[in-house]
């Protein structure tokens, strides 16, 4: 068969068919973007490199303007999340950023974080929107999103993230401009809907509400879920089927059970609950024991998770959480695309599927959980096409 491409002899993690689904030294064809090849190697030398599917950061808010540096020293300082939020900080700070930047300007900040992601062998990102919580800002985020290159961007609708300040006291009146123009108007620029289902953001009878009008539009839905405190948020998700619920710390056991019950995915963001010293764990045991499928991102942020390394996510959510080293590598490839829909697509190398793979020089893929600081990235492709270091 002619390929497109032809990865001779390397070691592959398929992330599939149990354990990381290792074949030794062989060799990897592509065709038409699509992974059409998979067989032994003829070469006698073992193989150093390790291929893996892209990894896939599936929650991350990379488009926004503006520093909130200030904050962690705020919060170092005493402060909570909640209190800082209360006297105009947080998400809204950086939606009074966001609101004042350029489209220009906010595709060449995004573009930088982008870029550093896609040096540890990220290929897909999911982007939210949330910092703008307006018609014309919300919109001016996914555009800007729309126009980040190197990586697959996936568009969610993060409109029910904060009530803007023109909005304050008045929630109700916000989800209505939410349901009734914010999201009919901006549908056709998203692939998911989301909402922050918490005390300091929207109730579970409001985040209902939002769900109802993005499935009017055929779009999955997906929530911040139970961060701070338990409202049911995951629960909520799960019956909606929703793509994923997110973070989880706070979340009810029966919340789980309802959550494996629907193939909700558990996102979990151990950027955040290392950033914002938490001491409530996610509830991991619960998570396995009702076999809910578990990914693992940045939650990318510029308050409560500046982190760009999803290798080091990894760490930390083996580290903090106790997921295994093969837990974090499926909770960035397999589970990860689960939590965006696209598991048919993405998240494990198998013939038909998309020729998406980040190519390291490690000993095993446990490696990539186990080691932080350091970033054995060799390579990156993108339907079967090397990009640039």
């Amino acid at each position: 068969m002619n390929h497109d491409l032809l990865i001779e002899n390397v070691n592959v993690a398929t992330m599939s068919g149990g354990d990381y689904g290792i074949l030794m030294s062989h060799d990897v064809g592509v065709k038409d973007g699509r992974i059409v090849d998979l067989s032994p190697s003829n070469d006698p030398r073992a193989s150093n490199l390790w291929l893996t599917p892209g990894l896939i950061d599936c929650h991350t808010h990379l488009v926004y303007a503006g520093n909130r540096a200030n904050e962690f020293e705020a919060r170092l300082a005493g402060d909570t999340y909640q209190q800082i939020s209360q006297r105009g900080g947080g998400i809204l700070s950086s939606v009074a950023a966001t609101r004042a930047a350029t489209i220009t300007e906010l595709v060449s900040s995004a573009q930088v974080r982008l870029n550093q992601l896609c040096r540890e062998g990220v290929t897909t990102v999911e982007i939210k929107s949330g910092y703008g919580l307006d018609l014309e800002s919300e919109g001016k985020m996914l555009g800007a999103a729309r126009l980040l290159t190197g990586a697959n961007i996936k568009r969610t609708l993060l409109a029910a993230h904060s009530i803007p300040s023109e909005f304050k006291g008045e929630s109700d009146s916000y989800v209505d401009q939410i349901c009734n123009i914010i999201l009919p108007e901006l549908a056709g620029e998203c692939d998911a809907v989301d909402a922050f289902c918490e005390g300091i953001a929207f109730s579970p009878v409001q985040t209902q509400r939002v769900f109802d009008a993005a499935k009017q539009f055929g779009l999955a839905v997906k929530l911040h879920a139970d961060q701070l405190s338990d409202l049911g948020g995951a629960g909520l998700a799960a019956e909606n089927q929703a793509l994923s619920a997110d973070h989880l710390e706070y979340t009810s056991e029966e919340s789980v059970r309802k959550m494996g019950d629907n193939g909700t995915v558990a996102v979990l963001l151990p950027g955040a609950f290392y950033f914002l010293r938490e001491t409530k764990l996610p509830p991991v045991e619960q998570l396995r024991k009702h076999g809910v499928l578990m990914a693992v991102a940045t939650d990318h942020n510029p308050g409560t998770s500046p982190c760009l390394s999803l290798l080091l996510c990894m760490n930390m959510a083996s580290v903090l959480f106790g997921l295994s080293p093969l837990e974090a590598l499926l909770g960035v490839t397999s589970h990860a695309a689960r939590a965006l829909g696209m598991q048919d697509e993405i998240g494990t190398i198998e013939l038909g599927k998309r020729a998406d793979f980040a190519l390291y020089n490690i000993d095993h893929p446990r490696d990539l959980a186990s080691r932080f600081g350091v970033n054995p990235c060799v390579g990156r492709y993108l339907g079967g096409v090397r990009q640039p270091d």
